[in-house]
């Protein structure tokens, strides 16, 4: 069986996103990140290309580290300023009927049982088409401006991050049975209060003794995105990911970290096939290869060495304006995203990077992999990808925007259709089930959130009281 290709679009509520510099470039529009007909028009185009989803990244503080200050990232718009990830999505939902959208939230800085009302909500407007891009945030200023005096410890957010998804799958799957609205107007009850249940959870880092808020949306709980990369990150995806993303310079490097996350999926009891891999890359096309090869040597005139380097530094933790130009770098452990030092240090060891070379990697798609060619040129790498790097799918950011998007759609998608290995059209009505199939509504019965579904947990309980 032909194993099909899926794509998102990956784009953030700010300049530039993952090409610094490229705002400058005539043809771009991320200027217009805070003006809700570029996310409206976007919607309808990538659901016109039959997208999976808009995988819309976001972060919570500046990146400071570069220079020791904001002021190179102000300066160069490297990722500020910056809106908020979830507020376009009614809108988006409102002129698409399949597009999924995939929010980046920091369960770090929330509190989960208002963020399990506000996913819920955004899950009944779109019609159960929302997933949650877990992240636990790497930002010291973002520690620092939400109450924190310095972040906290890597695996520390991971444990965290553990008991609040706990609570949150008791908020969406136990709380309200499936038939709890009856909207019995003649007697006046339009929700069974005994069909609706407290979810008494006492925990380390949170007490939520009453109900969840909300009636059970179309997912309940929606499609959980992750994109963790040390053991610790690797562990919570593979225990509580139904889609997990991660970047690789190329498809050799990323196959050893999909063998070992599906590995600990099936050590999690889950089927590992379940568990869709998407990498970050940036595709450049044309019509011919010499075409789209003049096209990416245009846009690498306008890529800025800072703004590369700035994002870098917040990614990473290291600040290279201390270091020579063309010194090679050795590996570093930080607290920061640990997959930023790796991919160019101990994850490629054919190869030693400079800060000049990563500048000029990162300048334009961030720390993924950049294709350049023809649409049957890059159809051909991205079947690469998924054969020797057992990857499912792409996260694709833009050179410039929507221009790079629309390529895709009007050049790519075309190719890919006519090859087999890219959907004619959507399946099911859900986000769910656009990543797993059709009749795929809610959570696999593998998944650890299953075990909180109402059903099951209070005739459990029922049983228990006989």
């Amino acid at each position: 069986m032909t194993r099909r290709i899926h794509l998102n679009a990956f784009d953030m509520t700010c300049v530039a996103h993952q090409s610094p510099g490229l705002w400058r470039h005539p043809d771009d529009q991320s200027h217009r990140y805070d003006d809700l007909r570029y996310w409206t028009d976007l919607a309808k185009l990538l659901e016109r290309g039959r997208f999976t989803s808009l995988f819309v990244a976001d972060v919570l503080g500046i990146y400071d580290v570069y220079r020791d200050g904001p002021e190179t990232a102000l300066r160069e718009a490297a990722q500020v300023p910056v809106g908020d990830p979830l507020m376009a999505v009614s809108a988006m939902g409102a002129v698409t009927e399949h597009l999924g959208f995939g929010l980046t939230v920091s369960l770090t800085y929330e509190k989960p049982y208002a963020f399990a009302r506000r996913m819920a909500t955004l899950d009944h407007y779109t019609d159960g088409r929302v997933g949650w891009n877990v992240v636990t945030s790497y930002l010291e200023s973002a520690a620092r401006n939400l109450g924190l005096e310095t972040q906290v410890r890597h695996d520390q957010r991971y444990e965290l991050g553990e008991e609040f998804m706990e609570v949150c799958y008791k908020l969406w799957e136990s709380s309200w049975e499936d038939d709890a609205v009856v909207r019995d107007a003649e007697a006046g009850v339009f929700t069974d209060p005994a069909k609706v249940h407290p979810v008494g959870h006492h925990g380390e880092f949170f007490d939520v003794p009453g109900i969840g808020l909300t009636a059970p949306s179309p997912q309940r709980t929606p499609v959980i995105f992750q994109a963790g990369a040390s053991p610790r990150g690797i562990a919570f995806a593979a225990r509580h990911g139904e889609a997990v993303f991660n970047t690789a310079t190329r498809p050799e490097v990323m196959r050893p970290w999909v063998d070992r996350l599906r590995a600990e999926v099936a050590a999690a009891g889950r089927d590992p096939r379940s568990v869709k891999v998407f990498t970050l890359v940036t595709i450049i096309t044309a019509p011919t290869d010499e075409e789209a090869r003049a096209k990416h040597e245009e846009y690498l005139r306008y890529v800025s060495y800072d703004g590369a380097l700035t994002l870098y530094g917040g990614w990473s933790g290291l600040d290279l304006s201390t270091y020579p130009p063309d010194e090679p770098l050795e590996y570093a452990e930080t607290e920061a995203v640990r997959s930023a030092v790796e991919a160019f240090s101990t994850a490629d060891p054919h190869r030693r990077w400079t800060p000049r070379d990563i500048a000029h990697h990162v300048g334009i798609g961030g720390m993924g992999a950049v294709i350049v060619g023809s649409p049957a040129t890059v159809a051909d790498e991205l079947e690469r990808w998924m054969e020797v790097g057992d990857v499912d799918g792409f996260n694709c950011a833009y050179a410039v925007t929507p221009g790079t998007f629309e390529d895709l759609v009007e050049l790519l998608v075309p190719e890919l259709q006519r090859r087999g290995v890219y959907p004619e059209d959507y399946e099911g009505e859900t986000l769910r089930e656009s990543v797993h199939g059709k009749g795929q509504v809610h959570l696999r019965d593998d998944h650890p959130g299953a075990r909180y579904r109402a059903s099951l947990v209070h005739a459990r309980q029922e049983e228990e009281t006989r």
